[in-house]
């Protein structure tokens, strides 16, 4: 069987119309990859919503990120939209009467030149545990829903619809049973959809619905149409009438138009209209007629982005603008003040909530995340564990753990570790920033990775930083004759991994440096098409110019320089070329046209230069920003001259990264806009990967090269790492291992590291962001065809058992972690529980039934302070001691507690008239109890009561010699010393009243006729 058929027989499949179709297993589930943030700078937040019956239940929609829940009115977080195909989410609802039902509208509805996109209208009924498809697939941007207020099965949806390219889904659609099933009630054109929707809080059957008309192209912005427009329905959705300027609205053409209406005084309407002047307008009659409130150029600085207006639910003077900040007006909007700076609470606004009934309680939702405030905006809370990180690029260095760099968008460049060895995971503040603005492509300095690195922002400016001292130095070519250089917003940046002082990075040409960045040198002529008519990105905007480079085109924005032959670098462009040259830049070739079925003009955002043949070379291309979501996936084995299409319906939807194993060259894996693919059989089939990753778009990723940890870039959901690949490494060479009933894969090197204290923290509580860390010690994963109890045998070179364990195995994978402790049937008296194993190799078998598996461990020490082992063997024969020294305590402990409890007995069962007897009985129990005390328990208190006993010596000296890193200290042997002292003085003490007032009183017994009972005493 193909190893490339794995999945699609036994992984997860999704079938019929529901999304909750009943799953096939999951060969994988037990191979859960780690949410590891950051989440100090969280992401892009697209809507809020409140359930009003109970504050605490609170909704955030993350741009490409998933719906999270908060049930404690936001201090912790849990995703409930991750088994979903799609994450991009564009509006929420809640039906206030009964906040169960919960309806989410897919893809973010503000357009910028990075957005994700969307799948259709879902719809909960049970707080948003499980989800059904409602329909409108093909909308790819919902932007509003809006609810009945009192009948749950009428529901309005805005569909703002594709941002590059026509659509037929467009427009506002109403259901009036629940979903089932749906009219257009509002139409205009193929470029135009719903802007915004507000029903009027008086009169559910009255509604404004702005439409805009626009377009996005991969070089230019289009905001206002014929489209456009404002429009009101009095009848429920049934006739719409078109507002005009003899209404009041700005002439000419229009473009996008945020709206809000008083709930404290109905009649009062605003829009924040685009136009070829740009105006707030504000309507005291319900909408008929209109007057100019503020028509100052600043007015609507960014309508293709943020439109919204907000009116506080008391006040219909005071009325808020959510744009790069959040501003807010007290007087119908001719003047605003700026309520919260951006190095508070992060800018570029696209939601506030207000509560209805306190307006002095909001959330702000925008680039950065969530806050909240309770007075106002005078004070903001920040929500620090919302991982919505958008991550361009990720880079790994060779650190121990390693560490993972990347560029969020608008959030700037960071690095920070894969993994910590600290006991409350990984926090915000293991993470550092290293660059500003929109963040890109960030690398070590891999010629001095533990001082230097590299971070870019858009349009190519890019940074050489000291991760020392934090200073940055710009070093963005300059053309040496002065002439423009075109970068892209997300321009191609790498490093020659066979010459590390040499870095590249992409305008129209191929920029190189060996002197990290004091200097370039450009080593290619236009690589691009260089087509004008893709080069008026300083005109992009429409009616409101948004001249930002982020249209820029004919640009460089992939590069990828072989680890195999110096000299070879591969070159893909925004404008379909794709490059190469075979000696160092002097010359170069476009290939694209030897790529069949490469549609002219396509992005290129990711060319990989095999690990593993030197002609092999790896192309991924998109053409989402033509509307066409078409998975592209090539590879060449001559260099370019050839090229065979790896695409697959299986890959479902476009793809923006991939990556070779550095193992096994069948291993390929591809970052989608909805989630994680595999490849067993070097592409010729693709399969999902879900376990612990969702469907969130991958726009990087990457396998650690000494580690076999795959590291993926998400856009929305901050950084995911798969630990120890080796089973798929394992899957991709020999397919017959699913056959197995239970084989071993060879598990990574464990290591036994010590684990401190957080960083800055002692107890924590449940709103601080934790990112998941690696297992500590061993990782073993196995394989079984059937599942079943597996019993797990580790063995050192002796054969000996150090650990063993019963463990229920799943049908595929089953994955457990091991601390490195002895334990099971392990001898403690040859493997003391309390430390480690040592260092070294060992083998782990694991048995099903009759089926027998085994691999080699290699054990070892911490690599910030390796062990001798010599030391370590002081160390066991302490512990060994000690053990032994234990032992001889407790079995005088037993003993003595046996004889008082015995001398109990017999003063039980004593005639009245053995007075004799009683009083030596009597004598005898209070000098035990007393020798008890003396030894083990110390006298009997009400409270914490002090003072030594002598089993404390023995007992105290163990764990100072675990927590000891090698050999016992010449302190701890004192302390050995006094504890063989005490344990010989219990053991004589003991013995002398056994053998004195313990035998008298029993030969007294004897003499009168009575036989110790049971022989107690």
């Amino acid at each position: 069987m193909k190893a490339g058929l794995l999945w699609s027989l036994f992984g997860i499949v999704l079938t019929g119309f529901s999304l909750d179709a009943q799953e096939r297993p999951n060969l994988f589930e037990s191979m859960q990859a780690r949410e590891i943030g950051p989440a100090g700078m969280s992401g892009r937040v697209s809507d809020v919503e409140v359930a009003l019956a109970d504050r605490n239940i609170i909704y955030v929609g993350g741009a490409t990120g998933g719906l999270f829940r908060s049930e404690n009115g936001g201090v912790s977080w849990d995703p409930v939209f991750d088994d979903q195909d799609v994450l991009g989410i564009g509006a929420i609802a809640l039906f206030q009467p009964n906040p169960d039902i919960v309806w989410v509208g897919t893809g973010e509805g503000n357009p910028r030149n990075s957005a994700g996109v969307g799948r259709g209208l879902f719809k909960s009924v049970d707080g948003g545990h499980t989800w059904r498809l409602m329909g409108l697939r093909q909308s790819e941007r919902i932007h509003r829903i809006v609810t009945h207020p009192t009948d749950p099965d009428i529901v309005y949806v805005g569909v703002m619809g594709p941002a590059w390219s026509d659509g037929q889904e467009r427009g506002l659609y109403r259901t009036l049973d629940g979903g089932r099933t749906w009219d257009r009630v509002l139409w205009q054109n193929p470029r135009s959809g719903i802007a915004d929707l507000v029903m009027d809080p008086s009169n559910p059957d009255k509604l404004f619905a702005a439409m805009w008309e626009f377009r996005r192209e991969p070089w230019f912005l289009t905001s206002g149409g014929q489209g456009s427009g404002l429009f009101v329905t009095y009848d429920g959705g049934n006739s719409w009438k078109q507002l005009s300027s003899e209404d009041g609205l700005p002439e000419g053409e229009l473009g996008r138009i945020g709206l809000a209406i008083s709930q404290s005084n109905p009649n009062v309407v605003y829009a924040l209209v685009e136009a070829e002047e740009s105006t707030l307008i504000r309507s005291e009659d319900g909408g008929r007629t209109w007057a100019t409130i503020s028509d100052s150029p600043g007015i609507n600085p960014r309508p293709f982005y943020y439109a919204d207006i907000r009116v506080d639910p008391k006040n219909e003077n005071r009325i808020y603008r959510l744009q790069s900040s959040v501003d807010v007006s007290q007087d119908q909007g001719r003047n605003w003040e700026t309520v919260v700076s951006s190095q508070i609470i992060h800018g570029d606004i696209h939601e506030l909530w207000i509560d209805p009934e306190n307006p002095r309680s909001m959330i702000l939702g925008e680039d950065g995340g969530i806050a909240f405030t309770a007075d106002g905006g005078d004070t903001w809370r920040f929500v620090e564990n919302l991982p919505f990180a958008q991550f361009y690029h990720v880079t790994v260095d060779n650190a121990f753990p390693f560490n993972i760099y990347g560029g969020l968008q608008d959030n700037g460049s960071w690095y920070g570790p894969s993994t910590v060895w600290e006991n409350k995971g990984i926090l915000n503040a293991h993470w550092f920033r290293v660059g500003s603005g929109d963040g890109f492509s960030v690398m070590p300095d891999f010629s001095d990775p533990e001082h230097f690195g590299y971070s870019m922002s858009q349009g190519g400016n890019l940074q050489h930083f000291d991760k020392v001292t934090g200073a940055r130095r710009s070093i963005r070519p300059v053309h040496p004759d002065g002439n423009e250089l075109r970068f892209n917003w997300n321009a191609g940046l790498t490093w020659n991994p066979l010459n590390p002082e040499k870095v590249y990075i992409g305008s129209q040409f191929l920029h190189q440096s060996t002197d990290q960045g004091r200097s370039w040198q450009i080593i290619s002529p236009d690589l691009t098409t260089d087509d004008p008519a893709k080069q008026r990105y300083s005109e992009s905007g429409g009616l409101t110019i948004d001249a930002s480079g982020a249209e820029t085109h004919t640009t460089i924005i992939s590069i990828g320089s072989s680890p195999l032959e110096d000299g070879v670098i591969w070159v893909g462009t925004d404008d379909g070329n794709v490059q190469i040259t075979r000696d160092g830049g002097n010359s170069w070739q476009n290939v694209r046209d030897s790529v069949g079925g490469l549609p002219y003009g396509i992005w290129i955002p990711d060319v990989q230069p095999s690990k593993h043949q030197p002609g092999r070379a790896y192309i991924v291309a998109e053409d989402h920003r033509r509307g066409d979501w078409t998975p592209h996936v090539y590879v060449t084995e001559d260099y370019g001259l050839t090229w065979r299409s790896l695409s697959s319906p299986n890959i479902d939807g476009f793809v923006h990264s991939i990556e070779e194993d550095p193992e096994n060259p069948d291993l390929l894996f591809l970052g989608t806009e909805f989630g994680l693919r595999v490849s067993f059989d070097r592409g010729d089939s693709w399969e999902k990967y879900t376990s612990g990753v969702p469907a969130v778009p991958i726009r990087d990723l990457v396998v650690h090269p000494r580690d076999g940890d795959l590291i993926l870039g998400t856009h929305g959901r901050a950084l995911i790492v798969l630990d120890d690949i080796r089973p798929l490494r394992e899957l991709a060479s020999d397919p017959s291992i699913q056959n197995a009933m239970v084989h071993v894969f060879s598990p990574p090197p464990a290591y036994d590291v010590n684990i401190g204290e957080a960083i800055g923290y002692r107890s924590t509580g449940h709103a601080m962001q934790q990112g998941e860390t690696r297992p500590n010690g061993a990782l073993v994963t196995f394989w079984s065809a059937e599942g079943g109890q597996a019993q797990v045998t580790v063995t050192d070179d002796s054969m000996s058992i150090v650990y063993s364990r019963v463990v229920t195995a799943n049908q595929g994978v089953t994955r457990f972690s091991w601390d490195l402790s002895p334990g099971g049937d392990a001898d403690p008296m040859q493997f003391p529980t309390e430390m480690s194993v040592f260092p070294g190799t060992y083998s782990v078998t694991i048995s099903i039934d009759d089926a027998t598996s085994s691999s080699t461990l290699e054990v070892r020490g911490d690599p910030r302070n390796p062990p001798e082992i010599a030391d370590l063997v002081a160390k066991r024969e302490a512990l060994i001691m000690m053990a032994e020294l234990t032992r001889s305590v407790d079995e005088a402990r037993e003993e003595l507690g046996r004889l008082m409890r015995g001398v109990e007995t017999v003063l039980e069962t004593l005639d009245e008239s053995a007075d004799s007897l009683r009083g030596e009985g009597e004598s005898l129990r209070d000098s035990l109890r007393t020798l008890n005390q003396r030894l083990f328990t110390g006298p009997e208190c009400q409270g914490s009561c002090g003072g030594d006993v002598t089993a404390s010596a023995v007992s105290e000296p163990t764990g100072r010699i675990a927590g000891e890193a090698g050999a016992p200290s010449e302190n701890t042997r004192h302390m050995i010393d006094q504890a063989a002292a005490a344990a010989q003085t219990i053991r004589s003490e003991v013995d002398a009243v056994i053998e004195g007032k313990v035998a008298a009183y029993r030969a007294a017994l004897i003499s009168a006729g009575y036989t110790p009972l049971g022989g107690t005493l």
